[in-house]
């Protein structure tokens, strides 16, 4: 009889990164400010691999797709919290909040495949040159990225899935700047411990593979930057590969604590955070750490100015 008078919740207040109003107006300009770079570098980048036949290989492919992926988690979140800097009414529906939550994950664990794909490709690249269009084919690169995504909708759509068990009537507030799945688990009024245990068997899951590809891969990178003879080989190489492995760690490493282990994780405002790290600056960060520093992404990007 008591759960028969319990109003069930249909709609959502994110309640963003601070309620000082004063605070509202310089935050919108600096978070339109980054996702105006984020998504000129990234869908820029997506573009002119497009359009340069030049950059039709292995790792360019590969680049663009992660450039993909970026541009969808920035989109997936940022909007809507720019939109709630301007706004007194932060109300997100019960489906919106899904979908919010559908996109930004499919594009996260796509990710997570993309950079373990990229290790590969670094290591096939560098440990085998001779054997390099035999093991990173093009064809082999596709058939990757497409499988990244497959696996990041498939991914997505069980614990998106696994959501519509649950019910919300203790509260609408959310304390975050998006519809995150774990603040939901704290106001649901249904038992989420079945959600919580699939999202850590997954995330443990993905997270051992792709790291352990990725690890691997530099590894026998790391040995066989070490054989190089030449000095300036051996530094242009392992600047590449160095920072392709700051960006790693600090995606995979942010995930990691969010969803592996929940139970440990840090404070909620420590968790906001986190979550700022790996869906508004990493994608800001990406262009400039795998393509703009490239003296063939450059050249092609000239050439199409000049044209």
């Amino acid at each position: 009889m008591m759960e028969e008078n319990v109003t069930l919740v249909t709609e959502f207040v994110l309640m963003g990164l601070t309620d000082l109003p004063e605070l509202q107006i310089p935050l919108f300009l600096l978070f339109l400010v980054i996702y105006i770079i984020t998504m000129i570098g990234n869908i820029g980048l997506v573009v002119l691999v497009w359009m340069d036949s030049h950059l039709h290989t292995p790792m360019y492919i590969l680049l663009s797709s992660l450039a993909f992926a970026d541009a969808l988690t920035s989109s997936s979140v940022t909007p809507k919290m720019l939109v709630n800097f301007l706004i007194k009414n932060k109300i997100i529906s019960l489906l919106e909040c899904m979908a919010q939550y559908y996109f930004f994950g499919v594009s996260a664990t796509a990710e997570c495949f993309l950079l373990a794909a990229m290790a590969y490709d670094r290591y096939a690249a560098i440990c085998n040159p001779l054997l390099y269009p035999v093991r990173m084919s093009n064809r082999l690169c596709k058939q990757l990225v497409i499988a990244s995504y497959t696996l990041g909708l498939l991914h997505l759509t069980i614990h998106v899935g696994l959501l519509f068990r649950l019910t919300f009537c203790r509260t609408n507030i959310i304390h975050h700047f998006y519809c995150e799945i774990l603040p939901l688990f704290r106001i649901s009024c249904t038992d989420p411990s079945l959600n919580s245990l699939v999202i850590i068997i997954f995330s443990v899951s993905i997270q051992s593979f792709t790291l352990m590809t990725i690890l691997v891969s530099y590894t026998y990178v790391l040995l066989a930057i070490l054989r190089i003879k030449s000095a300036q080989g051996r530094s242009k190489t392992f600047s590449t590969c160095s920072a392709h492995l700051f960006s790693v760690s600090l995606f995979s490493g942010t995930l990691l604590i969010m969803y592996a282990f929940p139970g440990s994780g840090p404070a909620n405002n420590q968790d906001i955070m986190y979550s700022l790290f790996y869906t508004v600056i990493i994608p800001l960060l990406n262009p400039f750490i795998y393509s703009l520093r490239n003296k063939e992404v450059l050249g092609a990007l000239r050439k199409i100015i000049k044209k």
